[in-house]
């Protein structure tokens, strides 16, 4: 009963956001903030795992590749399916939940446990637009950060291939061309949307309702990223049957 309860709670929540909005003057300001510190803030460690893990996939689908009848071109095509179909936009999602979604409990929770929340609601002013839907907004180009990570993914695993010495140029760019579908793109850009929406709403939701003092911030971090890597497992699996299966 306490987790349906909890469900309730956040889909309560997710309806207040929307109602009573801040007036835009105000609002346009509080979006740049977050756009800087939840996306900006963030493509230096998406570019930097996106490019070793595309390494990785490429060094491990080489070494599995043991038939000499078998061609080079497949490590391109394997490197390339694995970096748009899920590295790219599960594994990094998983990555922003804890550094995105830890920020978002902590200083929500903060404001929580310092009063400015009672004090937002004294003025008149709907805390939850006020503090939530900017991030909602902030992390809707969450989907450019993993079209870039898509790139740099594959760029990692042509590095690894060619300097690794596990495949030529030639034969891992004809691998990249190999019966590409752009649906594959679409789909995970179409996931990385609905994570997005997850890692604004449910770090959101734990912040938000959090009680207690600053030892409890900590905590509500740690259960919002657990939470919320949760989730996106979850909707991870359900998408892929609805739009792939």
């Amino acid at each position: 009963m306490k987790y349906l309860e909890a469900i309730g709670k956040y889909f309560i929540m997710v309806w207040e956001v929307f109602k009573k909005p801040t007036k835009w003057r105000i609002m346009k300001t509080l979006i740049f903030k977050e756009i800087d510190e939840l996306v900006y803030g963030a493509m230096g460690i998406i570019i930097f795992i996106s490019f070793f893990i595309g390494g990785v996939v490429t060094i491990q689908t080489a070494l599995n590749l043991t038939n000499p009848l078998l061609p080079k071109s497949l490590i391109g095509f394997a490197a390339r399916q694995s970096v748009i179909l899920e590295f790219a936009p599960t594994f990094t999602s998983i990555i922003m939940a804890g550094k995105v979604g830890s920020y978002i409990t902590s200083s929500i929770g903060t404001m929580r446990v310092t009063e400015q929340i009672d004090a937002l609601e004294v003025m008149g002013i709907n805390s939850l637009n006020y503090l939530v839907f900017p991030k909602i907004v902030a992390v809707m180009l969450y989907p450019f950060a993993v079209a870039i990570s898509m790139f740099v993914g594959i760029l990692g695993g042509w590095v690894a291939a060619v300097f690794g010495g596990f495949a030529p140029s030639g034969d891992f760019i004809q691998g990249l061309q190999m019966d590409f579908n752009a649906y594959h793109v679409t789909y995970a850009l179409i996931k990385s949307v609905v994570f997005a929406f997850v890692i604004a709403t449910v770090p959101s939701y734990h912040g938000y309702y959090m009680t207690g003092g600053a030892l409890e911030v900590g905590k509500a971090s740690t259960t919002s990223f657990v939470w919320t890597s949760v989730v996106i497992i979850i909707l991870n699996y359900i998408l892929t049957q609805l739009l792939l299966g």
